[in-house]
């Protein structure tokens, strides 16, 4: 069982697909072909593909068919993730001191893929056999309920949850100092911009290796987000194109990249291969976690290009700007995602915000 990346000849678009020994795993592909058609990143129908891959590998060893599985195999499908690839095989026993080889969010989201896919399944018409749940993930009292409940008239029964418990993992905020010794050790202007880039408009990395020069206006001091097609399979998560201010040194950065730099290239990306082959192509995804793996070496800071991101919406909130215009410079749908993901307020904030409205000034009691 492999996945297999697919190119779409007529528009270049990348998609993924699942192969076993006889080929395209069908029910796979319709759904990871779905995913493509409504234009999901290439990176999430990856991640899919690789998510189903562990599912009908587990099925295969378990001598399960796709279409007949119960509640009981999903229990089974768990512990088959927790434990060590070499150790999956149901005759081999593994000691409690062995770790989980998958986290529990890890488990989660392959839980989420799988019942999205049976879900896209059922509403196709096709024959579920004895499959009897689906899962909710979202689901605020529950985790699942009867799996054609909305075709039968009667009630759906108990709902329950088949999730993991897990901590949430939320990339810290980066110090000033920190910043600075990271663009004080890139050896490139090129390289300096980008991470500039990242801290002064808090875009994502995908963003900004997208971004063209058109998307820069130098006078305004601002710089766009477009989603669209690009060489390097740079994308924009958001459909929407959104406008963030930038500040008037980031700007001169630029200008300075592009004259001792850039020179007289002819490409429309903003960030390009200029010491790497293939010269003048956009830069990749790949090439700059490379660049990020020889910044942590030589900085000894441990960072993450999001990590820029989480910093630049948590300066904003420090700084008072009303949650809604930071939510609407991140790209968010939702006030919510702004505030409980991107919000790394501390108590010393908190303080500072109930000093700063004179809450300590003075009491109505005698403490």
């Amino acid at each position: 069982m492999q996945v297999a990346r697919v190119l779409d000849p007529a528009s270049d678009a990348v998609s993924f697909t699942l192969l076993d020994e006889d080929g395209v795993v069908a029910p796979a592909e319709r759904y990871l072909r779905y995913l493509a058609e409504t234009e999901r990143s290439p990176n999430t129908i990856k991640a899919h593909a690789h998510d189903l891959k562990d599912w009908f590998s587990f099925l295969i060893e378990r001598g399960c068919d796709w279409q007949s599985v119960r509640l009981e195999d999903v229990g089974a499908f768990i512990r088959w993730l927790r434990r060590p690839r070499g150790t999956r095989d149901r005759s081999v026993s593994v000691l409690p001191v062995v770790g989980s080889h998958c986290s529990e969010a890890t488990v989660n989201r392959k839980l989420s893929t799988v019942s999205v896919f049976y879900q896209h399944a059922a509403r196709h018409g096709l024959e579920l056999g004895d499959l009897v749940t689906c899962w909710e993930p979202g689901a605020r009292r529950g985790g699942w309920k009867p799996f054609l409940h909305h075709i039968s008239k009667a009630s759906p029964g108990p709902r329950r949850r088949v999730k993991l418990p897990a901590t949430s993992r939320i990339p810290r905020v980066l110090e000033p100092a920190e910043v600075q010794e990271i663009l004080d050790s890139c050896a490139h202007l090129r390289d300096r911009l980008l991470f500039g880039l990242l801290y002064d408009s808090g875009i994502r990395i995908g963003e900004a290796l997208g971004l063209r020069h058109e998307d820069l206006a130098a006078a305004e001091r601002e710089v766009t987000v477009r989603r669209r097609v690009n060489t390097n399979g740079a994308r924009s998560k958001s459909p929407h194109p959104r406008t963030v201010p930038v500040s008037a040194g980031l700007i001169r950065l630029y200008a300075d990249y592009l004259s001792e730099e850039y020179g007289d290239l002819d490409s429309d990306y903003v960030f390009v291969n200029l010491w790497g082959r293939p010269h003048g192509r956009a830069m990749t995804y790949a090439a700059a976690h490379d660049l990020v793996r020889r910044l942590r070496r030589d900085t000894g800071v441990d960072f993450d290009p999001h990590w820029f991101r989480h910093t630049y919406a948590t300066r904003m909130l420090r700084d008072r700007v009303p949650l809604e215009v930071v939510s609407k410079l991140l790209g968010h749908a939702s006030l919510t995602t702004t505030i409980t993901t991107y919000g790394h307020l501390s108590v010393d904030d908190a303080r500072r915000a109930l000093a700063d409205a004179g809450w300590f000034a003075g009491t109505e009691v005698t403490l």
